[in-house]
Order: C-alpha cells, then sequence, then structure tokens
C-alpha cells in the first residue's frame, strides 16, 4: 500500500471518539462539529479540511477547528495548538480542549525549548513520549501525573520553518496508526502554508499604509504645503510694506495673502474628500460607479460613467492614479463649473487607455486658461498622469463646457479589444 493510500484505508472504518469541548464536556448544541457516534470516513475529513482552509479568515479559529478533528481522529483526551511569538522565542497557546483552566494558565507561554515542543521544532517532525518523562517536570499539574501518559507534538511547517506546535494528550500509551500520523503531517503543513499567508497579509496590509502615508505626505507637499509656504512669504513682504508706509503694496499682499489662504482651505478641503472616499477593493470600475453616484448628489448634475473598454486590467498603483485623477476633474467640475451634464468616458484604443472626463458647464473662459494651468491639482494630476506613463490635458469643448483627456498606455499584453 502506498503511501497516498493510508489514510484512506484507516479513516473508512469507524473511530469512535468520545465528543470533547473546549472544557473537556461535550456540547451538543454545537451544529458545527460531526456527529462523534457516527463513523469518520477520510471523504468528511478532507472536506472539512478544504472548507476550513478556504472559508476562514481567523488564522486562530482554522487552528481551534483543526484541533477539534485531531483529537477526535486520534482519540486524545485532550489537545492545544501553540504559536510561535513574534519574538522566536516562545510558543504562545492559542486554544485548548480538555484542559482545566488552571492548566492552561501554567500554559499559556512556555520557552520553544520546552520538554516535546522544542524537539519537535528542533526536528521538525512529530515526536511522542512519556508525559512524566518530558511534561511533568516542567508543569507539575495533577492531569499529566495521574489523567495522561503520552504526549504528541506535532510541528506547524512552512519551507524549513516551523510555526506552531498541535499538542495531543492520551491516556494510554498505544501509539498513533501510522495513517494517522501521515494525515496529521498533511494537515501540519497545510496549517503552516495558512500561517505564512496570514503573515504575508499583514505584512502586505503594512506596507499598504505607509504607502497611503507616503502617498498623502506627497499630497500635503505639492499643495497645502506650498500654498502656505506662498502666504508665508507674503506676509514677511506685507510687514515690510507696512513698516515702510507703503498702503498701495500692503494692500496688494494682504490680498494675496487672502487668496492664498482660501485656495490651502480649499485644498484641506480637497485632500480630505481624497482620502475619506478610498478606492474600492474590487477594482477601478466599482469604485468609479461608487464616486459617479456620489458626485451626482454632490454637484446636483446627471454624472454618468461610459465604459466601453470590455475589461480595464491595471495594476492597483495605476487604479489608485486613475481614479484620483478622475476625482479630482469631478471636483472641480463640482466647484467651478455649474455644469448639468458629466460624462466620465473610458475606451481602450490601440493599446492606450483613453479617459475623457466632460462637462457642458461655464468652460474655460478668456484668462482662466493661465490660472488653471498653474492650480495645484492639476499640477498633481499631470504628475499622476506622468506616473502612468501617459499625458493630460485640458480643453474647451466646442459645444460648451470643457474636456478633460487623459491617455496612457495598456499593460503588454493586452490586446486592442476595438479590433
Amino acid at each position: 500500500m502506498g503511501p497516498q493510500e493510508r489514510p484512506i484505508a484507516v479513516l473508512e472504518q469507524a473511530i469512535p471518539v468520545n465528543a470533547i469541548g473546549r472544557s473537556g464536556t461535550s456540547d451538543p448544541a454545537d451544529t458545527n462539529a460531526l456527529n462523534t457516534s457516527a463513523p469518520l470516513p477520510s471523504v468528511k475529513v478532507l472536506a472539512e479540511i478544504a472548507s476550513g482552509l478556504s472559508a476562514s479568515d481567523n488564522v486562530e479559529q482554522m487552528l481551534l477547528r483543526f484541533l477539534e478533528i485531531m483529537v477526535r481522529l486520534s482519540g486524545a483526551s485532550a489537545g492545544v495548538v501553540r504559536m510561535l511569538t513574534a519574538d522566536g522565542g516562545h510558543l504562545r497557546l492559542v486554544g485548548a480542549m480538555g484542559l482545566s483552566t488552571q492548566l492552561v494558565e501554567k500554559e499559556r507561554f512556555v520557552p520553544i525549548e520546552c520538554g516535546i515542543c522544542g524537539r519537535a521544532i528542533l526536528s521538525q517532525d512529530t515526536r511522542s513520549d512519556n508525559v512524566l518523562a518530558v511534561c511533568q517536570k516542567q508543569v507539575r499539574h495533577s492531569y499529566l501525573a495521574q489523567g495522561c501518559r503520552t504526549i504528541y507534538a506535532i510541528p506547524l511547517r512552512h519551507k524549513g520553518r516551523v510555526l506552531g506546535v498541535y499538542n495531543l494528550f492520551m491516556d494510554t500509551d498505544a501509539a498513533l496508526p501510522e495513517d494517522i500520523r501521515y494525515l496529521f503531517n498533511s494537515i501540519s503543513d497545510h496549517m503552516g502554508m495558512a500561517l505564512e499567508n496570514s503573515r504575508l497579509t499583514r505584512e502586505n496590509m503594512r506596507i499598504s499604509l505607509m504607502n497611503e502615508r507616503t502617498m498623502l505626505a506627497n499630497q500635503i507637499h505639492d499643495s497645502l504645503a506650498q500654498t502656505l509656504a506662498y502666504a508665508k512669504m507674503r506676509l514677511t513682504v506685507l510687514n515690510e510694506a507696512m513698516a515702510d508706509g507703503d498702503q498701495a503694496s500692503a494692500n496688494r499682499y494682504l490680498g494675496d495673502v487672502e487668496e492664498a489662504v482660501d485656495m490651502a482651505y480649499s485644498e484641506l478641503r480637497n485632500l480630505i474628500t481624497q482620502f475619506r472616499d478610498r478606492i474600492d477593493p474590487r477594482g477601478l470600475v466599482p469604485a468609479l460607479q461608487e464616486m459617479v453616484a456620489s458626485f451626482r448628489k454632490k454637484a446636483n448634475a446627471d454624472v454618468e460613467l461610459l465604459n466601453v473598454a470590455e475589461d480595464v486590467v491595471l495594476t492597483p498603483e495605476e487604479e489608485i492614479q486613475v481614479f484620483h485623477i478622475i476625482q479630482e476633474s469631478l471636483y472641480n467640475i463640482c466647484k467651478h463649473a455649474r455644469a448639468r451634464h458629466v460624462i466620465v468616458h473610458l475606451d481602450l484604443q490601440d493599446g492606450k487607455y483613453l479617459v475623457n472626463i466632460a462637462d457642458d458647464g461655464v468652460g474655460l473662459q478668456t484668462g482662466v486658461a493661465s490660472h488653471v494651468g498653474k492650480s495645484f491639482g492639476l499640477t498633481i494630476m499631470r504628475e499622476r498622469a506622468a506616473k502612468l506613463g501617459g499625458t493630460l490635458t485640458i480643453e474647451s469643448r466646442p459645444a460648451g463646457g470643457t474636456i478633460v483627456r487623459l491617455t496612457f498606455p495598456a499593460h503588454l499584453g493586452v490586446q486592442d479589444q476595438t479590433a
């Protein structure tokens, strides 16, 4: 019989096991638990493993669920699962079944080299021994001296690293069947992978948070900080003009300061809006749909999203840049254009994405175009377009209003969907 067949052979038999809750008593109300009076065939066990790995978002809850399965499969009287602490020097008890509260408190944290757990971690393999020889010396609890005879330590491994340990406490000296040990080693590898994936997820969340903070700092520097620096400089010359009694210059500089303060206040509100409305985790198109619905209420105008690209395939960084360019454009329309109709148009032609934001508002009036070109908001939009490897233009529409055009290359391998 090959190693792949062994779990099937033993698990197809009925394995009568007493139901053990976390307090050591059965819980008939647990509708999620397996029926412990019924056979536990391999198909059911493997189904629980698969569903647990795919459905559980909480790793510790998943570890406890598999602890329950392992206790029932082995016929153990109790069991615990431990995870390596962040400093790598201790094992933290995540959960226990069948142990008293007093013993659980004693076992809350143990050194990584402690007893059989240390041996299992060192060898990266399942270990078993007489409980009096390994654990009673460290814990000295009556359960370990009287109610338990054998203890198993099953390490949770991933790519040569041990991330945690399962302990099973047996009230007999009988060894676990080889098939059960084989299955436990498989569960160990899967749990180790789940723990590593959870760690990587937390790392990615930290990186995303750092990136968002960096982007916010850049936004503040490029807009609000520069406006306030300009206001500070004008205050200096205003003070000099007042000291010299130059009332005409003082009035001019005072007007510049007032304008800068108004601009800083507007930019601050814009930044608050941008970083309050974060991009939808489902992707750019759902995020734009929500944004359009929001601006439809704010602008009291008919704002429409027209996506004629069959599929929008962008990296998360590209999605953020496009999202904020469209957001800034809609913000400006809402603030200045007095438009009644706005269309956000997405297209993919000749290997390039085309994004147009058109309105039927007041348009670029005489003398305003140069001011718009110096706008910090437009400057930031152009910088975002440059990060996409594209270009951004703003121009008047023949029928009235303005149109913001963003063009940037699609990923290599993205085909022209209009062909």
